[in-house]
């Protein structure tokens, strides 16, 4: 239940966080904070909560790490469902909190895409539906190839928050013109189902199948390449 409730709070907070600085202050006039903001938002509720929570949960706050965890011989299979339903859970809280908030504007009329992933017309910069599955596959395999080697027992010690939260920064700033950047499928469902444009629902199948693989891939990989001795 401990860890439950951590992984709740901390995907929770990555949502608000990440999602929350593309919404309510990305396009902000004259003062917006731009692809680059919202990139350091996302790695800085990493970074925050790895420090928070890493000793309690791990600070997964994404089913694909916690399967590519699982595939890589770092996490009990056992917990893989408890950790993917605090982690969408949690993350449909914050969006639903995010919600909220920007109901309070005086030119409330929708809340748009909401952040949501998409392709195609549905895609920041127009990409296509390889283009994003291509994309969202190998982020989310670099993501856990620094997650795995970061985490590692030979690895240095205290800074694993820090190189995880730089790098899902640094693939943000790689991917959010393509598809918005996913990595994550519990933040896409969250934002998919509060949108009020788009095609988020219909899309939202690629952003668990690709993250999810790409995560797979990176487990077999980094287990073959550097296991942990038992």
């Amino acid at each position: 239940m401990k860890k439950f409730i951590a992984e709740f709070i901390g995907t929770l907070w990555l949502v608000l966080g990440g999602c929350g600085s593309a919404v309510l202050a990305a396009g902000y006039p004259d003062l917006g904070i731009g692809f680059v903001g919202v990139s350091l938002a996302f790695g800085l509720t990493v970074v925050t909560m790895a420090y928070a929570i890493g000793h309690i949960s791990g600070c997964h706050l994404n089913p694909a790490v916690s399967i590519g965890l699982w595939i890589g011989g770092r996490f009990d299979a056992s917990e893989l469902l408890t950790y993917i339903l605090a982690q969408v859970l949690g993350a449909l809280t914050g969006a639903g909190i995010l919600y909220v908030i920007v109901m309070g504007n005086a030119d409330f009329n929708g809340v748009g895409t909401f952040a949501a992933n998409g392709y195609g017309d549905f895609s920041p910069g127009g990409f296509n539906m390889l283009s994003a599955f291509v994309t969202e596959v190998v982020m989310t395999f670099m993501f856990l190839i620094v997650i795995l080697g970061a985490t590692h027992s030979k690895a240095p010690k205290g800074f694993a928050g820090l190189a995880i939260g730089l790098a899902l920064t640094l693939i943000h700033l790689i991917s959010i013109p393509v598809t918005n950047t996913s990595v994550n499928p519990a933040r896409s469902t969250s934002q998919a189902f509060f949108a009020t444009e788009g095609e988020a629902l219909s899309q939202l199948w690629l952003f668990w199948v690709a993250p999810i693989l790409g995560a797979v891939l990176a487990g077999f990989t980094y287990k073959f390449i550097s296991p942990e001795k038992k």
